[in-house]
């Protein structure tokens, strides 16, 4: 090899050592053959205590068939092989020492493998490279997660917790499509507190905010994963029953009819109990759209009122 070819050399040896990023080379056996600063620094192994020593021994986190598939396709192929993050956190479980993500124990990582061919033209080697993309994963990641908290806050009663009016409205126009496509089987329930004005006269409005908040915590410990609640504004609550006839749907409000009856709310110095009425429209019944349960609905809520509270009535032609 002539002068110049070792310079040459050299200097890409030192570009090697010097980049960000992991650079491991192996043989056709998995064995190391380069390992540049960045692996050094991130697993505390020097070159001497790796080279000729097994990848997978090295590092047994390594799904070692995949990782071979993945070898095997670069040197059969002779084309690069890429993962992302996304697919695949990590290959080598390095800690993450970055103070500003130090939300996260690892190193997130981008890969790359390169088939390296000798001079007569085979692939007797690869190249790994690894990128360390913990900052672009973690910002992605706080993104998604605040774009998920703000589509919930969109959706939800911020009282309650349960669907806002919007939401739940919408979830019932798309039963109600389903329902007119495959002829499923729903039911609508609405209530409401009874005499709820009373207890915000006589407690005060945060007592009157506590019992609606007890009511949603008994409605979602009544609900099925399928089922749909949400408040329909002041003390007035919907829970959509999907795959639900018109006999489970009475049982499912007469069962949160006495859960309630039975309930006490504990403000301040006070023991608060209170009632609920409740209307229930059934979807089998010819009707002109998902408005129309909600009318359906609401005039049978509006008969318990009139019987008395208390009590549950389905709507009926």
């Amino acid at each position: 090899m002539n002068t110049t070819n070792l310079n040459e050399l050299h200097g890409l040896l030192a570009i090697i050592q010097s980049i960000d990023v992991g650079v491991v080379v192996l043989d056709r056996d998995y064995s190391v053959e380069v390992w540049n600063t960045f692996m050094e620094n991130r697993s505390g192994l020097l070159p001497s205590q790796v080279r000729k020593r097994s990848f997978f021994e090295l590092f047994p986190e390594v799904d070692e068939d995949w990782f071979r598939r993945k070898v095997e396709s670069v040197t059969t192929l002779g084309t690069p092989s890429f993962t992302i993050w996304e697919q695949r956190p990590y290959l080598l479980r390095f800690k993450n020492y970055q103070p500003i993500t130090g939300l996260e124990d690892f190193m997130y990582q981008n890969t790359t493998l390169l088939p390296l061919k000798g001079i007569d033209g085979r692939i007797d080697q690869v190249c790994l490279i690894i990128y360390d993309v913990t900052d672009v994963a973690i910002n992605r990641r706080q993104l998604q997660a605040a774009n998920a908290e703000l589509q919930r806050l969109s959706s939800t009663d911020r009282l309650t917790g349960l669907y806002n009016r919007g939401h739940w409205e919408e979830m019932l126009r798309l039963d109600y499509a389903r329902h007119r496509r495959y002829d499923s089987q729903a039911a609508l329930v609405m209530f409401d507190i009874d005499h709820f004005k009373a207890i915000n006269d006589n407690y005060g409005h945060q007592a009157g905010d506590a019992v609606i908040q007890q009511v949603a915590g008994l409605i979602r410990e009544n609900l099925r994963d399928s089922d749909v609640a949400g408040r329909y504004g002041g003390e007035e609550f919907v829970v959509l029953l999907p795959d639900t006839d018109k006999e489970g749907a009475l049982m499912f409000a007469e069962r949160l009819r006495y859960v309630v009856e039975a309930c006490e709310v504990r403000h301040e110095q006070h023991r608060i109990r209170f009632t609920i009425s409740l209307g229930v429209a059934d979807l089998s019944v010819p009707s002109n759209g998902h408005a129309q349960l909600i009318e359906w609905a609401d005039s049978a809520l509006y008969a318990s009122k009139s019987a008395g509270r208390n009590r549950v009535t389905l709507h009926r032609l």
